[in-house]
């Protein structure tokens, strides 16, 4: 009989739980995954960056990178009128989050992963910890991972006081097939992950993998991000559906007002190189997202460590979320190798505090010259730095490096 080095709770099934649940599961550990949705979780609308430190988790599973995503080889800027003002060769990989998470769950086991479990209390003492569900089930292990994203029912719970920060602005986003796409548009986009930056917005785009995951052309979809300031009054009328009610913490795409899709997509016509305007017309459902900063001054709480969104959610400039998820995973999964639980927590606490500030204060610079308004000296100096195409096209989606003493040193 093979004895395991321990149980495991994960609390959350999106991507940051999957990568924990299969890092432990293949370092020897009994892992089960408790999930909030009572249905598999259904494939959203969203693109996803990948970087080196992600191929890297990616192929300590086992899984092979080759069907991963699209790749394309450089970036160009757009401006008003379609033409090319700026190009930077950069090959990337650029994916969905359908695609990783279908991958993800393909690797762990079924018996694995529960459903339908609305987590509302944690208890802990010296022998294990124990999480409990709406459905008055209980779950006792050796250690809980939450990964429950950005509104953590662990974190606030052990962490009230840590709560996410509007930025002040949102992110309009959506996926439109290729095929929907007209030849011109489709030749000057597809093969380039595309910016076009009107004043105090950044448009972009990229192809990812199409419905059912699929990789051949003609089948494939285009990805975009659209950042456009709004202060929170503007949110909460963006928030607001037909019937007249407001959703504050996030409304459902199919529920945003059809006067609100119908002024985006006016706007999209009027401020954006009409390549980008034709992809944002063709998109079906698009969506927004308020953007925000998160920052955990600690992630281990006893037996209880905080990964991927609930502990620190930067602003998607960097492209770092799922990496930086993948990468939480990882750092926790060799620190339980090394060391008994509540050491390991503290020294993975240590490092990912340290790495997770940088890409927030980075993703903040990258950021600035779109939020509502402009709070410091340091915001209107960062807003200008990032404001060029040559600045944006090189640092947007690009894995920040850091000096010796942790700070950013900028791309060259």
């Amino acid at each position: 009989m093979i004895m395991t080095k321990g149980t495991v709770a994960v609390i959350g099934g999106s991507l940051g739980g999957l990568f924990a649940a299969n890092l432990l599961l293949r370092a020897g550990w009994e892992v089960n995954v408790y999930e909030r949705v009572s249905e598999e979780l259904a494939e959203r609308g969203a693109g996803v960056v990948t970087h080196p430190e992600l191929f890297d988790v990616l192929a300590a599973l086992g899984i092979d990178d080759a069907d991963i995503g699209v790749e394309v080889a450089s970036r160009l800027t757009l401006d008003r009128d379609g033409g090319v003002v700026g190009e930077h060769a950069h090959p990337q990989v650029l994916t969905a989050w359908g695609r990783l998470y279908a991958l993800l769950r393909a690797a762990l086991p079924d018996a694995c992963c529960h459903s339908g479990k609305h987590l509302v209390g944690v208890d802990q003492d010296e022998h294990g910890v124990t999480a409990s569900f709406a459905d008055g089930t209980r779950a006792t292990a050796d250690l809980l991972v939450a990964a429950d994203g950005i509104r953590s029912s662990v974190r606030q719970l052990l962490a009230p006081d840590v709560q996410p920060r509007y930025a002040g602005y949102v992110a309009w986003r959506g996926l439109v097939d290729e095929s929907a796409l007209s030849a011109e548009t489709h030749a000057r986009l597809f093969g380039h992950f595309g910016f076009c930056l009107p004043p105090r917005e950044q448009m972009l785009g990229y192809p990812v993998a199409g419905a059912g995951n699929a990789m051949e052309p003609g089948r494939r979809r285009y990805n975009f991000v659209w950042y456009r300031p709004a202060d929170e009054a503007e949110v909460l009328r963006l928030s607001t559906d037909d019937a007249g009610r407001v959703y504050e913490k996030g409304i459902p795409p199919p529920l945003i007002a059809g006067s609100v899709l119908r002024e985006i997509r006016a706007v999209a016509g009027q401020s954006l190189a009409p390549q980008f305007a034709e992809v944002v017309a063709r998109t079906a459902q698009p969506f927004f997202q308020p953007i925000y900063d998160l920052e955990s001054p600690r992630l281990a709480f006893g037996r209880v460590a905080l990964l991927g969104d609930a502990a620190f959610v930067a602003r998607p400039h960097c492209g770092m979320g799922v990496t930086k998820a993948a990468g939480d995973a990882q750092a926790l999964a060799d620190w339980l190798a090394r060391l008994p639980v509540g050491p390991a927590l503290e020294a993975y606490s240590r490092e990912r505090v340290a790495y997770g500030m940088r890409i927030v204060a980075h993703a903040r610079h990258l950021g600035a010259y779109m939020q509502a308004q402009l709070a410091t000296e340091h915001e209107m100096r960062m807003a200008e730095r990032y404001r060029t195409p040559d600045a944006v096209m090189r640092e947007t989606a690009v894995p920040p490096r850091f000096d010796e003493a942790g700070a950013h040193a900028a791309a060259g």
